[in-house]
């Protein structure tokens, strides 16, 4: 569902700053569209890392941006492991 919020319309107010505001909205919908496509592609991921952990142990090594300290998180799925 989206919901978009007209701004109320003003008798006095002058038609650059409508045109001004249109803009922005503008603005805003693309960069709403564009955070709903990003969702969905994270989405799709987390999707194909869930099918693949259920199938088969998985391994991810991660090094902290901070402190340079690695990471290890082991994931096994509900599946017996094959070799």
């Amino acid at each position: 569902m989206v919901l978009r919020r007209r701004p109320d319309k003003s008798p006095d107010e002058p038609a650059e700053k409508e045109k001004s505001d249109n803009a922005d909205i503008r603005q805003l919908e693309k960069r709403l569209d564009a955070l709903d496509r990003r969702l969905d592609n994270i989405d799709s991921m987390v999707t194909a890392v869930a099918e693949r952990v259920m199938s088969r142990p998985m391994v991810i090594n991660v090094t902290c941006p901070h402190c340079g300290k690695g990471i290890e998180i082991a994931l096994i799925g509900t599946e017996k492991p094959t070799r």
